[in-house]
């Protein structure tokens, strides 16, 4: 700040007084505090604050004094929450003043905000201005904005309409891909084609000339520039090879490029055709594509996340299972074939052998193909039956608690960017 006396300055918030160093002003978390510091005049001052006190340094804001106590215990703590005994909007609007987003509030006063919102059909945009904000924004910032509007159209499917019509585009894409790579097995494909079923299982140079394959390489096309421009767009780049979906997205586009890189330097040479099988391992892991639709579908997210965060409960399962088979297993095969009572059982010839029943029968398939004949076998089958199907409910209460939250959660992300949306039309 190039004017005033003293190295402190004084913020009058509602009748509060706040004082600070006006060496903290400069990196001072909000936006409008902030901008005190580069102020030139008392004309620039008043376009920040309601008024200003030169002999005692002190800036007058005509605003909620509660709130903006709750905004510094952010400040300092970095924890948002609303103010007690205060309106929702009227707590939001507080923050929008002070330059904070929806973002800063905790997760629970977010859904809170969200509800009130989707109540009363109030829509805020973060991409506008504080109110008051009168400054031009910087070629730099502008910038950063594009990107981010970039960033929220190919990861977010409802943030806008350009955004919809990508997400829409994508997922026809991986429709037809789908429908593409499950008729190419069909024999009426492959006649209508004139292929032979051993030709079908090479991925030969001329494939990519016939309708499948020239879909196939249109799809792929498709598939990469997108992920290029996801790469190119994205905050940051390890950040970005680290995630679930983009790991997925490399698995299905990678192997189409091996396959063409392999027929381009093996051609029909018949030393190398044993590497069929290869091309047709890698050509049949476009079924990765499926998962791509979890970015434009909440329960594929709802899903993943919930596989994410109960992991420790899925591996407590898989060792209940794992016990269980393990018991099960050396027992029904000493009862059917170990005793040698007169009636062995040869499907029960091997404790391996006899872990299939047990998984068959703990998840209640009871494929029927093998099964115990002796009467001691029968009730230790009762007994497996019964026992999986209480150790497989035990995880289930806490694994449908946090598939409940993690449906909350990506649902009020998604309705967050469809106000964004709704706003769009609006304006």
């Amino acid at each position: 700040m190039n004017f005033g006396r003293g190295r402190s300055v004084v913020l009058n918030v509602g009748g509060t007084r706040y004082s600070f160093s006006r060496e903290v002003l400069k990196d001072f978390p909000l936006r409008r505090v902030s901008r005190l510091h580069g102020c030139l005049s008392e004309q620039d001052v008043l376009e920040v604050c309601d008024d200003y006190d030169r002999e005692r340094n002190e800036f007058f804001f005509d605003r909620h004094s509660e709130a903006f106590g709750f905004i510094l215990l952010y400040v300092r703590h970095g924890h948002l929450r609303f103010a007690p005994h205060m309106c929702e909007l009227s707590f939001y609007n507080e923050m929008i003043y002070w330059g904070l987003e929806c973002s800063h509030l905790d997760y629970c006063c977010q859904r809170r905000l969200d509800d009130r919102m989707s109540d009363t059909y109030t829509f805020y945009s973060a991409d506008e201005p504080p109110a008051g904000d009168g400054a031009e924004a910087p070629p730099a910032a502008e910038g950063r904005k594009w990107l981010e509007r970039m960033r929220r159209t190919f990861e977010e499917p409802t943030s806008s309409v350009a955004a919809q019509i990508l997400a829409t585009v994508s997922i026809l894409f991986v429709i037809v891909s789908m429908v593409v790579l499950c008729a190419s097995t069909l024999p009426e494909w492959r006649a209508a084609e004139n292929r032979s079923v051993e030709e079908q299982s090479r991925y030969t140079a001329d494939s990519v000339r016939e309708p499948s394959g020239i879909i196939e390489a249109i799809c792929i096309g498709w598939f990469t520039a997108e992920c290029i421009v996801r790469f190119i767009i994205s905050k940051n780049k390890c950040e970005f090879v680290k995630r679930p979906l983009n790991i997925i997205d490399l698995l299905a586009i990678t192997p189409y490029y091996i396959s063409v890189l392999m027929t381009v330097f093996t051609g029909e040479n018949s030393q190398l055709q044993r590497a069929g099988v290869t091309l047709r391992v890698l050509r049949m892991m476009r079924i990765f594509w499926v998962i791509k639709l979890a970015r434009h579908f909440i329960g594929l997210q709802t899903l993943g996340l919930t596989l994410k965060r109960c992991y420790r409960e899925m591996v407590m399962l898989l060792v209940f299972i794992c016990v269980a088979m393990a018991i099960f297993s050396a027992l029904s095969q000493l009862l059917e074939n170990g005793l040698d009572l007169g009636t062995k059982n040869k499907d029960f010839s091997s404790i391996p052998a006899a872990c299939w029943w047990v998984i068959i029968s703990m998840t209640t398939v009871g494929y029927g193909d093998m099964c115990p004949i002796t009467v001691p076998g029968r009730i230790l089958g009762g007994i497996c039956v019964v026992s999986g199907i209480v150790l497989l409910a035990l995880p289930i209460t806490f694994i449908y608690h946090s598939f409940v939250q993690c449906y909350h959660e990506v649902k009020f992300r998604s309705a967050r960017y469809s106000r964004s949306l709704s706003a769009e039309f609006l304006n």
